[in-house]
């Protein structure tokens, strides 16, 4: 290989391995809020349209003070933690009996799939039909919209494990417990875990959905009410609140990734 060819490829390798240093997203953020607030201070988007994040802080901290925030934020932490613990743990296991399984492969797996791209937040209205008016509809629905992208990613996940390390497992002698304990579920974690990320997005969504149709309390319910009312600083908090939930979800579930999946 000539020395300059050679020279491009290192070149290259090193651009790829350069370490992004953990101050960046800090500094783009803060960029962002910087222009956003000059272009508010100039006036060149009237503030009924776009309130300057100072704007958008005093408000939120007034909501804070009054303890209306609270009130809020508990109620869509409990119906979207709620529902999606359910989710999330019967699509897991859900994902495994049909990656594991190919009579629940071959029948099941087209249900899945037919009744995956349907919007769920339209099967609201029928899902308070079954369960009643109150919390049960709103969990049931950010559940059933968890459970679809899990169960696939679970699923996919399932398929792609290695068949040697599951002949190597059956040869020393573990039974079906146990090699989906200690092969088809580790393996399978990378996939899975991207599944949960896929449905936090999800489950978010659902909520301020299902909140937005049927709730007095929670963050869509306020982010409607203040809509209604043109009070856009008191909006955008919401909208605020919850772009932190999902930066949250988002961090938690890669910090348990780092711990479950340490080879990836």
């Amino acid at each position: 290989m000539p020395d300059k060819q050679r020279q491009v490829i290192t070149n290259r390798v090193a651009f790829l391995e350069t370490k992004i240093p953990s101050y960046a997203a800090v500094l783009g953020i803060t960029v962002l809020l910087v222009l956003w607030e000059i272009v508010c201070r100039l006036g060149i988007v009237p503030p009924l349209f776009l309130p300057a994040p100072t704007a958008i802080l005093t408000a939120g901290w007034d909501m804070l003070v009054s303890g209306e925030l609270y009130e809020d934020l508990a109620a869509s932490l409990v119906r979207i933690g709620g529902g999606y613990a359910v989710g999330a743990s019967l699509g897991i296991i859900f994902g495994l009996i049909l990656g594991f399984s190919r009579w629940t492969d071959a029948i099941l797996t087209p249900i899945v799939y037919s009744i995956y791209p349907i919007p769920k937040i339209a099967l609201l209205p029928l899902i308070i039909l079954w369960l009643g008016i109150g919390e049960t509809p709103k969990l049931a629905i950010i559940a059933l919209g968890v459970f679809f992208p899990v169960v696939i990613n679970t699923f996919s996940g399932v398929k792609n494990v290695d068949p040697m390390l599951i002949k190597a497992a059956v040869t020393f002698g573990s039974n079906h417990f146990n090699v989906i304990r200690k092969v088809i579920l580790p393996a399978s974690l990378p996939m899975i875990f991207a599944g949960l990320k896929l449905a936090a997005g999800t489950s978010l969504l659902l909520l301020v959905s299902a909140e937005m149709i049927a709730a007095q309390q929670g963050i869509g319910s306020m982010v409607l009410h203040y809509g209604n009312l043109m009070i856009t600083t008191k909006l955008m908090v919401g909208v605020l609140v919850l772009s932190l939930l999902g930066l949250t979800f988002n961090r938690v579930l890669q910090w348990l990734e780092r711990k479950l999946v340490p080879w990836k």
